[in-house]
């Protein structure tokens, strides 16, 4: 199942496609309901479809601003430094453990939604395959992890470089509003089972800039969503962002890094989970 989230009437609705469907579909009874509460009515809700007891709904995903796909998780977890090389090309090393930083609900943005930035923050790009949790996880194995995975869905992890590097910590560098836009949809697990297998690319007004693949994560969703709950409780609704291929501005040389600028189209593409855009407008 897909679900959607749209601006209709000056309320934020879900809305639900199931496999081999492209219609998309409003169901009553779930439509106002948070993203997180979602999942556990999953089998209801394709039951309902495939009754023919949803309304249609019109969508336009190449134009309509939608809100962001998760909703409004209690939890933005990143995960910095998953792909060796994203690792090579920024001239950093392994460091034998998962490096996580948190970003917040100000940073939530929606496909097709400008995204606020300044020039001199040097706003660089990571397009990402981001993990939504269906169900609780806490203290669980990697084996029991997977049965805790409600969703996944196309992030562009938005950095400020010039705050990032100011100090050790990420945490000025991540969290500008709207920087974590996410969408169009959301995929649930069992149409994504290759989801450690799914190709993702990044363009800048229509110029390749990354091409990677989930399969070349150091550290699995599985093992990511285990280390985590033996130190968090996850909770339904909570969102890792499981890092960023190579190919990013960062790992340009000095001299030839252009960071993004007002104007900027920027696409995410994740196979079988659509394409994430958001134009960048100087504040």
């Amino acid at each position: 199942m897909k679900m959607a989230r749209l601006y209709r009437e000056g309320r934020k609705i879900n809305v639900f496609s199931v496999e081999g469907e492209s219609s998309w579909f409003m169901i009553n009874k779930y439509s106002l309901l948070e993203v997180s509460e979602i999942f556990h009515n999953q089998k209801e809700i394709e039951s309902l479809i495939k009754k023919g007891k949803g309304t249609q709904i019109e969508v336009d995903f190449e134009n309509e601003i939608l809100p962001p796909a998760v909703g409004i998780p209690e939890k933005i977890i990143g995960v910095g430094l998953n792909y060796m090389d994203h690792i090579k090309e920024t001239g950093r090393s392994v460091t034998g453990e998962p490096i996580f930083f948190a970003k917040f609900s100000n940073t939530l943005a929606g496909h097709n939604e400008v995204i606020p930035i300044k020039s001199s923050w040097n706003v660089d790009y990571e397009g990402e395959l981001g993990v939504i949790l269906g169900k609780k996880a806490k203290n669980i194995s990697e084996r029991e992890a997977e049965d805790t995975i409600g969703g996944f869905f196309v992030a562009n992890d938005l950095s400020a470089r010039y705050m990032q590097y100011l100090t050790s910590q990420y945490l000025l560098g991540k969290t500008p509003d709207k920087f974590f836009p996410n969408g169009p949809f959301i995929v649930t697990i069992d149409e994504i089972p290759n989801y450690q297998n799914l190709r993702i690319r990044t363009y800048v007004n229509g110029e390749l800039r990354q091409d990677g693949n989930t399969s070349q994560m150091i550290y699995k969703i599985p093992f990511l969503i285990s280390y985590l709950s033996r130190y968090l409780t996850l909770l339904p609704g909570d969102v890792i962002s499981t890092g960023t291929p190579a190919g990013v501005i960062a790992g340009f040389p000095e001299g030839k890094r252009v960071w993004l600028k007002s104007g900027d189209n920027v696409v995410v593409e994740v196979e079988d989970l659509g394409k994430l855009k958001n134009k960048l407008d100087e504040i």
